[in-house]
């Protein structure tokens, strides 16, 4: 029984360590090493020693640490990864935190927005709100994706506020191996945004 632990902490803390640190993850991440209460029972462990971290309930990461703040958050990109895993849902960033991830907006926004096909709910860690806000297979349908990213940050700024400055940094941020997909998605996209990066999808046509 005691070498079954010890096998079972080794692969759950080789498979933490392997993804390195700031990886959120849940039990789900480690389904083929063990036994469900097994696993649960190794990350409790690991929690009460202090190498991983409980962010909410079934939510854990391996924390960064910078030598002047101590442990680092983890990033909103990170716990939505997590979060696909566990729940087997989609998840498309949305309003500010798209622009923001963007490069169009300096402002990190404390109520970080991605829309879902799964059920609409809150995730609180720390002083940050994550909400999932379900919405239409329309706007999922370029989820996971840079396109879909790049058409929530424009819708989030708004017609009026798009101006040269704005479509350069979006072009530093698309790469020749994103232009195939953002032509291709450019139907999902309200028709003020398709003609708007359509000169920039061109050349993918």
């Amino acid at each position: 029984m005691k070498s079954d632990c010890q096998s079972i902490d080794y692969q759950v803390r080789s498979r933490i360590y392997g993804n390195g640190r700031g990886w959120v993850f849940t039990p789900k991440h480690f389904q083929g090493l063990g036994k469900t209460d097994a696993i649960d029972s190794a990350l409790r462990r690991f929690k009460a020693a202090g190498t991983i971290r409980q962010l909410a309930r079934g939510l854990y990461d391996y924390p960064a640490h910078d030598p002047v703040l101590g442990l680092v958050a983890p990033s909103a990109d990170a716990i939505a990864r997590a979060l696909v895993v566990r729940d087997a849902i989609r998840l498309q960033p949305s309003g500010a935190y798209a622009a923001n991830v963007l490069g169009l907006s300096e402002q990190v926004p404390s109520r970080i927005v991605f829309l879902t096909d799964g059920p609409a709910r809150k995730i609180r860690i720390g002083r940050r709100e994550i909400h999932l806000q379900h919405t239409t297979p329309r706007n999922m349908a370029t989820a996971g994706r840079k396109s879909g990213t790049i058409i929530q940050a424009l819708r989030h700024l708004g017609q009026d506020q798009i101006n040269d400055q704005v479509l350069a940094i979006l072009r530093r941020h698309v790469t020749d191996s994103d232009l195939p997909a953002l032509h291709k998605d450019l139907v999902h996209a309200p028709a003020w945004i398709a003609d708007l990066l359509r000169p920039i999808t061109a050349n993918a046509a």
